[in-house]
């Protein structure tokens, strides 16, 4: 099984893939990985400040193809990463589909009202963010409100964190 988890920036998808990794032992792809091996290897001309389309366009056909590797050598694995496109069904047969499952998580412009604070004291529970000067109320309230739309948009499945940030799946 393939889970996918995307959403915006500060939302806990790496932090959900982890769990998912204690709970089911599926390793799991951070894209954001693969972007600054990419990176640092001089193998491309972006950088992490790219426009995140840029980046979404460039690495989005590499997770897809180790996906539909995973898929046809049986293997489980978690991909986390917010260079998951909305119309990601679009590249897959049905016989890759159903071995697929896909979350976005996103926060409600209450939650984030609310809780901001610890949304920033959690920033750094799995990976060290060493820049993560740019992250303000605003910009998570306009990345989440971005999601939610396009998530609606694509009729995605997503997952709205409102009250309390709990958040499990099971598989």
């Amino acid at each position: 099984m393939i889970i996918l988890i995307t959403g915006a920036s500060h939302v806990g998808k790496t932090a959900l893939a982890q769990q998912l990794l204690e709970t089911y032992q599926y390793p799991y792809l951070s894209i954001d990985h693969l972007k600054m091996g990419l990176i640092r290897s001089g193998n491309t001309k972006l950088t992490p400040m790219s426009d995140e389309r840029d980046l979404t366009s460039y690495l989005w056909p590499i997770v897809r193809e180790m996906i539909k590797t995973a898929i046809e050598n049986q293997q489980n694995l978690i991909v986390e990463g917010c260079y998951i496109p909305f119309d990601w069904q679009k590249d897959f047969d049905a016989e890759y589909l159903e071995h697929i499952r896909y979350f976005c998580l996103i926060m409600s412009e209450n939650y984030i009202k609310n809780h901001f604070a610890d949304i920033k004291k959690y920033a750094n529970v799995i990976e060290n963010r060493l820049d993560d000067e740019w992250c303000t109320m605003e910009s998570v309230l306009a990345d989440n409100a971005e999601c939610l739309s396009l998530a609606r948009q694509y009729h995605a499945n997503y997952i709205l964190i409102e009250d309390k940030y709990e958040i499990s799946i099971d598989l």
